[in-house]
């Protein structure tokens, strides 16, 4: 079935007031304590649990308020990964993040695309630029499509304009770690492997 096919990322994790492990094992309940072991790597939240009394038996809070906005992001690829998808959809998954926390989400992402199809909506072009393919809407059409640097370097084009536009936009302190946080995910620090096949499309001044 499609539904389950698709795992899903979404910009605001709905997470319960449970423990760790409900919340991951959510995503397929009938998965053994290995696969959830498995998930919780990609997602790269071994170290969180490691460092808690109570590990995986941790109660999160109500909509997970005890854990970092970085960390429920991950508890949410965690509990995709565990679905076995084979197209994980995140839907703006690092939009509220800052700039340090959006790398170590982006890297968990990276990874958790390993051997399967990863269709990223972003409005942060940082996002999305380790991507095989960047689709580029505007009013609701594909305007563009390329690589990174394919769009980066187009005289005149939509993609290039919205990035000078974001990068105008960065302190001098976010710019260092924005550029320290692309260099390390283009030349794949961040995740073991080599990727994800993904798509991203973006819409107006954004990638989406």
């Amino acid at each position: 079935a499609l539904r389950e096919a698709v795992g899903l990322v979404p910009q605001d994790a709905v997470l319960f007031n449970a423990t760790l492990r409900y919340n991951v094992q959510y995503g397929r309940p009938e998965a053994d304590d290995e696969e959830v072991r498995k998930a919780i790597a990609a997602a790269s939240l071994g170290p969180l649990i490691e460092s808690l009394p109570e590990g995986l038996d941790t109660m999160v809070g109500e909509r997970g308020l005890k854990l970092s906005g970085g960390e429920k992001q991950r508890v949410a690829v965690a509990r995709a990964i565990l679905r076995r998808p084979r197209l994980l959809l995140c839907d703006e998954a690092t939009a509220a993040l800052d700039t340090a926390t959006e790398a170590a989400v982006s890297a968990s992402l990276k990874r958790a695309g390993r051997g399967r199809t990863v269709l990223l909506v972003a409005h942060r072009l940082s996002t999305v630029m380790h991507c095989d393919r960047i689709y580029v809407l505007e009013r609701g059409r594909v305007v563009e499509s390329g690589t990174h640097d394919e769009l980066v370097h187009k005289p005149g084009g939509t993609y290039r304009a919205m990035w000078a536009l974001q990068a105008e936009g960065l302190s001098d302190l976010e710019a260092e770690q924005e550029e320290k946080m692309l260099r390390a995910l283009k030349e794949g620090h961040f995740a073991d492997g080599d990727g994800a096949d993904a798509a991203t499309a973006a819409a107006e001044t954004s990638t989406s």
